[in-house]
């Protein structure tokens, strides 16, 4: 399975994550490839190539329907985000943590630039460490 850290580390798939989460309460057959194209002014091959890596990490569930793909949010593989980041919320924050409960809230420009630092160094040391094995014969 695909290391979800490098999934999340891309800006697009986690605006597509971002906008699937916010249509969840709006629809219950999901979201259309089309619609996020709309929504986000992406192509629609990227939109697509994306939404591939989405759904080989689990972090999307698909309906077909006829051509058309619907697209919902798969929270559980998001777990493994949540158990790692939470330790530094109560470390940083202790009792002034952000209230988590309630997904929907805007992210502050602040926590999504730390969100995407943070992603890109978990996937920068991954593909290094990697190397290195396989540098080993490992």
């Amino acid at each position: 399975m695909t290391d979800i850290f490098d999934v999340i580390a891309d800006g697009t798939r986690r605006d597509i994550l971002q906008l699937l989460l916010r249509r969840a309460d709006e629809s219950e057959t999901g979201t259309s490839v089309g619609q996020i194209v709309a929504d986000l002014g992406v192509s629609q091959p990227t939109v697509s190539k994306h939404l591939k890596v989405l759904r080989e990490a689990e972090l999307v569930n698909v309906r077909e329907d006829g051509q058309r793909r619907f697209y919902s949010l798969a929270v559980e593989p998001l777990t493994a985000v949540d158990d790692w980041l939470v330790p530094f919320l109560v470390d940083a924050y202790g009792d002034q943590a952000p209230d988590i409960a309630h997904p929907f809230q805007e992210i502050p420009d602040g926590a999504a630039h730390a969100a995407e630092v943070v992603g890109r160094a978990a996937a920068s040391a991954k593909h290094v460490v990697t190397n290195a094995f396989k540098r080993l014969g490992g």
